[in-house]
C-alpha cells in the first residue's frame, strides 16, 4: 500500500487472501474430516432424492420441500467444502476479486435457502397438526412449489444486495479475509471507506434469513403444543408429536450453533480460530445429518426404502428364474 499514489482513494484488489484456519495445530486432520463430511453429504442427500423420486407414495407437498432441502444441502456443501479443502489443504489461499464475490454469493445464498426451507417444513407440520381436516386443501404441491419459488427470489434479492454493496468498498488496508471463505462480515470490516450500508444490509440479512425464520418456527411450535394440549388421548399426542421429531432435530442442528455464535460474538470476545471452527462446523454438519435424520426418524421414508428393497429382490428373483 505504501507504493500507491497519494491521489488513489479507491482500491479494488486483484486478489484476496483467505486466512482462516491459520495457526491451528493439527488442522490437516480437520480437512480430512471435511472430506468425509462432504462424501457423506453427497451420498446421503443423493439417496434421499433418489428415494423420493422413485417412490410414488412420497410424491407429496411435504416431500417436495424435503427434496428441495436435499438439493440445497448438497449444492451448499459443494459450494463450500471442496473450495475450503483446495484453499487450505493445497495452499491456494489467494482468490481473485471476482471469484471471491461469486463464492460469497453462492455460500450465503444456499445457506439462506436451507434456513427458509426449514420454515416451509415447519409450516407443513403446523397445518398438519393444527388444521388436520384442511391439510390437503391448504398444503398442495402447487402451493409448496410457489412458496419455494418465492424463497429463491427473496434469498437472491437479499444476497445480491449484500454482494452488490461489497463492490463499492475500498480495500486499502489489507486483503486478508479472517474467515474460511469470502464471508461478507469479515470482508466489509476490512474496508477503509464508509461501510455502514454493508452493516445495514448484513443486519437485514440476519433478520430476514435467520432471526425471522427461527421466530416463525418457534411460533409454529407454540401453536402446535397448544393444539396438542386440546387432544384428550396421550397416545394421539405422542403420535402427532412424533411426526415433528425429525424436523425439531433439524431445527436444533441448524439454528442453535449459528445463534449461539452470533450471541457469543455480541456478548464477549471470541478467539478467531474458535469462531472459524464453530461456524465451519455449523455450515457443514447439518447438510450431512439431514438425510440421515429423515431416513432413520421418518416412518414414511423407511417404508419407501423397504418397498424399494422388496421390489429389487423381486426383480432379481425374476432375472434368476
Amino acid at each position: 500500500n505504501s507504493t500507491l499514489p497519494q491521489n488513489v482513494s479507491f482500491v479494488r484488489p486483484q486478489f484476496f487472501y483467505i486466512g482462516g484456519f491459520s495457526n491451528i495445530p493439527h488442522v490437516k486432520y480437520y480437512y480430512i474430516f471435511l472430506c468425509f463430511v462432504f462424501i457423506v453429504t453427497v451420498l446421503g442427500n443423493s439417496f434421499i432424492m433418489f428415494i423420493i423420486y422413485m417412490e410414488q407414495s412420497l410424491h407429496t407437498p411435504k416431500y417436495v420441500a424435503v427434496f428441495h432441502l436435499a438439493v440445497v444441502d448438497m449444492c451448499g456443501s459443494t459450494a463450500l467444502i471442496p473450495k475450503m479443502i483446495e484453499t487450505f489443504l493445497f495452499d491456494f489461499q489467494f482468490i481473485t476479486y471476482e471469484a471471491c464475490l461469486a463464492n460469497m454469493f453462492f455460500v450465503h445464498f444456499l445457506s439462506s435457502l436451507q434456513s427458509l426451507t426449514i420454515v416451509i417444513l415447519a409450516y407443513d407440520r403446523f397445518v398438519a397438526i393444527c388444521f388436520p381436516l384442511k391439510y390437503h386443501i391448504i398444503i398442495t404441491t402447487a402451493g409448496i412449489t410457489k412458496i419455494l419459488a418465492g424463497i429463491w427470489i427473496l434469498a437472491a434479492a437479499v444476497i445480491l444486495s449484500l454482494v452488490g454493496l461489497t463492490t463499492r468498498l475500498s480495500f486499502c488496508k489489507t486483503i486478508v479475509i479472517d474467515s474460511y471463505f469470502c464471508d461478507h462480515g469479515p470482508m466489509y470490516r476490512m474496508s477503509c471507506n464508509d461501510n455502514f450500508p454493508n452493516y445495514v444490509i448484513a443486519q437485514m440479512g440476519i433478520t430476514i434469513l435467520l432471526a425471522a425464520p427461527l421466530t416463525l418456527i418457534l411460533s409454529s411450535y407454540v401453536c402446535i403444543i397448544l393444539a396438542l394440549l386440546k387432544i384428550a388421548s396421550t397416545d394421539e399426542r405422542l403420535r402427532a408429536m412424533k411426526t415433528c421429531t425429525s424436523h425439531l432435530i433439524l431445527v436444533a442442528m441448524f439454528y442453535l450453533p449459528i445463534s449461539a455464535i452470533y450471541i457469543a460474538a455480541n456478548l464477549t470476545i471470541i478467539h478467531p480460530n474458535i469462531r472459524i471452527i464453530s461456524t465451519s462446523l455449523s455450515s457443514t454438519i447439518p447438510p450431512m445429518m439431514n438425510p440421515i435424520i429423515y431416513t432413520i426418524k421418518t416412518e414414511e421414508v423407511m417404508k419407501a426404502v423397504r418397498k424399494l428393497q422388496k421390489r429389487n429382490k423381486a426383480v432379481k428373483l425374476k432375472e434368476d428364474q
